[in-house]
């Protein structure tokens, strides 16, 4: 039940576009998420899972052209049906939310890329990553917790992806002792820890936990993993920044202040679901105008979570 704190509702009723934009937020994250899962084609095509489905019952849609991957469960499944299902146990789909699916989309990666995910687990975006680029090129999937690394070689290995080094770092101090090696990378994927506004759908403890003084101090941290992850990157090579959150202290503030200190640029990024622009001021805080090719992704728009991508190239 949306029971948020005066200035969380304050905040978002500024980023939206006025009182019926903010009722439809309110409307929107009081339902519950659709079931959305993603065909992992490392095993099996888009067509050939959709008729194995439908042949248990389930209706299901695929709305995405460019992203036949995606797909919506549209009719009801009773508890624990999606994820115990034979073809979930097989590594077949992965459950995941529609705005998770944006960060490696907006990534692109091929065949050939040697890239880093620097918050891995529990491996939605890695197993992705591993698909698009059909199990070949090299991926470095870390995180700095033991048993979220189970959780990610679990999955990693449930969905047969072979192009993976699984990693346990601090992800600023490997960043730091990969630069001393002299190590570059084609793509870096850094989806920040973060405060977690986009996620009030699935996760009541988000606004009841919520504070801007945890908000400033996830600030600071994702702008010491972006400073550390940038001199890792290729001359022309890309790094994608995303959160689920809505603030734009975890969100602009960041990629602002990237632009200002690396020799960076904004990489405008078409995603398959709808986007809105940064946004280049906040209390009265005003931010390069570049960031309004970063992508803000709400709730209302796409029956979603709320998300926030955002790519730079190394210049």
């Amino acid at each position: 039940m949306y029971n948020p704190k005066p200035l969380f509702e304050e905040r978002m009723k500024k980023l939206l576009d006025g009182d019926k934009d903010y009722a439809n937020f309110v409307k929107i994250v009081n339902e519950y998420t659709r079931n959305i899962i993603r065909c992992n084609t490392i095993k099996i095509s888009p067509s050939d899972l959709k008729k194995k489905l439908e042949a248990k019952g389930w209706k299901i849609s695929s709305p995405y052209a460019s992203n036949k991957e995606i797909m919506i469960i549209e009719n009801r499944l009773a508890p624990g049906e999606l994820g115990n299902s034979q073809e979930h146990k097989n590594g077949e789909y992965y459950v995941q939310e529609l705005c998770s699916m944006m960060s490696p989309i907006a990534l692109n990666p091929k065949e050939h890329d040697i890239i880093i995910d620097l918050c891995a687990s529990p491996g939605s975006k890695t197993t992705q990553l591993s698909m698009m680029m059909n199990n070949k090129g090299t991926i470095i999937a870390n995180d700095n917790n033991q048993e979220r690394t189970h959780i990610l070689n679990g999955n990693l290995s449930r969905c047969s992806c072979m192009n993976i080094i699984v990693t346990r770092n601090d992800n600023v101090q490997l960043c730091k002792r990969l630069e001393k090696a002299n190590a570059k990378f084609d793509k870096i994927l850094l989806d920040a820890p973060c405060s977690g506004e986009g996620i009030i759908r699935s996760s009541e403890k988000v606004l009841s936990n919520w504070s801007l003084k945890t908000i400033e101090k996830l600030s600071n941290m994702q702008k010491k993993m972006i400073a550390a992850a940038i001199p890792l990157l290729k001359s022309g090579a890309e790094l994608v920044y995303s959160t689920c959150t809505h603030a734009p202290e975890e969100n602009e503030e960041v990629i602002d202040f990237a632009l200002k200190n690396f020799e960076v640029d904004i990489v405008k990024v078409n995603l398959p679901i709808k986007t809105r622009p940064g946004i280049v001021e906040w209390n009265n805080e005003h931010f390069d105008e570049r960031i309004k090719l970063c992508n803000r992704i709400y709730p209302q728009d796409n029956d979603s979570e709320g998300f926030f991508v955002a790519k730079l190239r190394k210049i």
